[in-house]
Formats: C-alpha cells, sequence, structure tokens
C-alpha cells in the first residue's frame, strides 16, 4: 500500500517532521537506518525522502510528483538509485562489492547518488564489514538508507555511522480504521489491534477460524472463572488444552486472556474506554462492578506469572489449574 503524504504525516508524524527539517536546514547525514517494525511505513517514508533528495521542484519541503526525477522513482527506474534485498538468508559480499563499485563509478546522471539496503540487519559478517569500510569513507554525494525491523542484528559500528530514525508503532486507531475499510467488523478489530500493529498480519488474524475460536475460548473463561472455579477447570481441561496445543498457542491465549483483565480495568476506570473487547462491554461492568483495583492488579500479575512458567516449560495442566486458582480468588459474589 503506497501511502501519499497526508497519510504518511498522520501514520509518522515525527519522523516526517524530521525528514523535512534535515531538508530543509540541508543537514544531509551520508547514512540513515530507519529502524520501526513491519507495517510502520518505512518504505513509502523511505520513497518520500528520495524523492525530496531528487525532486527537481521541491515546494515547502513537499516533492512535486510530477517532475522526470519524481516519476522515475516511482518506477523504479532512476539510474542514480540502487536497491539491495537479501539473497537468500543474507544480504552476501557480492551484493556489496557490487553496490560499492557502483557507487564509486561516476554516475549516468549528475546529482546524488542513493542506495538502499532492506532487512540490512541481514548483512552477514564479511559484507557488514565491507560496507562499514564505505559508510567510513564516503566517495562523493552518496547516501545510504539502511531498513530494519531489528536494529539490534546490525553491527553497533555500522549503527554509530548512521543516523537512527525510529519509527513509531501504528496508531492503534488508525489500524482499526484501517481494518473496518477491508470489512473487519470493528469487534474483531479492536482485538486484533491489540495483538498485532502491521496490517497485514491483522487482516490475516481478523479472518482466521482458529483465531475466532482462540477468542472465544479466552472469553468463556473470563466469564466462568468469576463465577465458578469448578466450571472454570472444567473448561480448562475440555476446551483451552484442547484449543491451545502449542507453546505458541498457548501464548497467544494467555496475551488474550490479559488483554480482557486490562479492559476490566479500563471500564471500571472509565465505562466508555475503548476495548479489546467491546462485545463484551456489559459483562466486564458487571465484573469491574464487583472487585477492586488491587484484585484486578493481582489477577493481571498472576497471568504474567503463568506467562514466565510457560517459558521455563512448566506442566501446562498444572499452569493453568493454578491460574483459574488465582484469579477466581477476591470476588464477592455471593
Amino acid at each position: 500500500m503506497v501511502r501519499n503524504m497526508d497519510e504518511l504525516k498522520k501514520l509518522q508524524p515525527v519522523v516526517m517532521k524530521q525528514i523535512q527539517t534535515i531538508y530543509e536546514k540541508n543537514r544531509m547525514a551520508h547514512a540513515y537506518i530507519f529502524d520501526g517494525e513491519k507495517g510502520t511505513g518505512k518504505k513509502d517514508v523511505m520513497t518520500f525522502f528520495i524523492k525530496l533528495l531528487l525532486c527537481e521542484n521541491v515546494s515547502e519541503n513537499v516533492p512535486c510528483e510530477t517532475c522526470r526525477n519524481c516519476l522515475r522513482i516511482d518506477s523504479g527506474n532512476h539510474p542514480n538509485i540502487r536497491q539491495i534485498e537479501p539473497d537468500g538468508q543474507f544480504i552476501k559480499i557480492d551484493q556489496v562489492r557490487d553496490l560499492m563499485t557502483e557507487m564509486t563509478m561516476k554516475a549516468v546522471e549528475e546529482g546524488r547518488k542513493i542506495y538502499v539496503l532492506h532487512h540490512a540487519d541481514k548483512l552477514n559478517t564479511a559484507s557488514a564489514n565491507m560496507l562499514l569500510k564505505f559508510l567510513e569513507e564516503p566517495d562523493g554525494e552518496v547516501t545510504a538508507i539502511l531498513l530494519t525491523e531489528q536494529i539490534q542484528s546490525i553491527l553497533p559500528t555500522i549503527r554509530s555511522r548512521c543516523q537512527h530514525i525510529k519509527f513509531a508503532k501504528i496508531p492503534r486507531l488508525m489500524l482499526i480504521e484501517a481494518l473496518v475499510e477491508k470489512g473487519v467488523t470493528h469487534t474483531m478489530a479492536s482485538t486484533v489491534s491489540m495483538v498485532t500493529n502491521e496490517l497485514e498480519t491483522a487482516c490475516f488474524l481478523a479472518n482466521d477460524e482458529q483465531f475466532a475460536h482462540a477468542r472465544k475460548t479466552v472469553l468463556k473463561l473470563v466469564e466462568i472463572v468469576r463465577k465458578n472455579v469448578h466450571e472454570a477447570m472444567l473448561v480448562v481441561h475440555e476446551d483451552w488444552l484442547s484449543t491451545f496445543k502449542e507453546k505458541s498457542d498457548m501464548e497467544q491465549a494467555l496475551d488474550l486472556l490479559l488483554f480482557a483483565y486490562r479492559d476490566i480495568v479500563a471500564i471500571k476506570a472509565n465505562q466508555e474506554a475503548a476495548c479489546a473487547y467491546p462485545d463484551m462491554l456489559q459483562t466486564f461492568k458487571e465484573i469491574a462492578l464487583h472487585t477492586t483495583y488491587e484484585r484486578l492488579s493481582a489477577q493481571m500479575q498472576a497471568i504474567l506469572q503463568a506467562r514466565q512458567q510457560l517459558q521455563r516449560n512448566m506442566n501446562r495442566t498444572l499452569l493453568m489449574e493454578q491460574l483459574m486458582l488465582n484469579l477466581q480468588e477476591g470476588y464477592t459474589f455471593v
């Protein structure tokens, strides 16, 4: 999805201001790292930045979108731009060597040369060291843009020679709106937007029958555990453990459970609060009425502790039985 200027400013207001200020004040660095999760607009902002650097008719720090350079950037045919993707698992030394050779040769056209490394965290040791030499001694008017979702995997020596541009997560309300526009119900959009910040993954989850069943199973447990711990144990054995067989499934289920108790806390503080489970509003209001903030805090801590114990490979049946006891304590129902 290619985003326009207004969408980019809404999605990444700080990053867009930072980039336009760099251009306005002519404070160009020779290398940048665009660091952010998948779906945060790194590629679209990169394209905007390149256009800003090469556009023939920039106005008020915005590229014209109609000049020869802007159109060639859109078509991927600008001779002064080179983009590198990992070749298999890594960006290999031959790819970087060819890139450096190309960047040091006389440009086909005058002006700045730009190279982009997608998934820059996939540089292997040899290719990273070769890139490092070029970053230490840039040749002429050359700008590097490194895109990554895993900045900690990039060599510290490379990071220190690049200006870091940090991309924020997509605003949750913006993600919900985008999902609703794609036909997802507001209820399901509200839930999946808590699980992932990436639109494509959120769309998949929203239309996944297995995720819908997981959501239903978690909410069934929330309703039952407050009333009868023995029935909750039955749900754990008959529904929960058979549904969440894999460790990753159990992790996600505990996260969904935690979101439910966060909703209850939010509703207790403000009955108009935006929730992960808006379809559970009346039930959660009732639960909130009969418990305290202290107890809700203890219940959320119990869920977090269960998640930690899962990582330590604790027996899952025992883990869930203990969690049910911890969650059920403290209610004032008669």
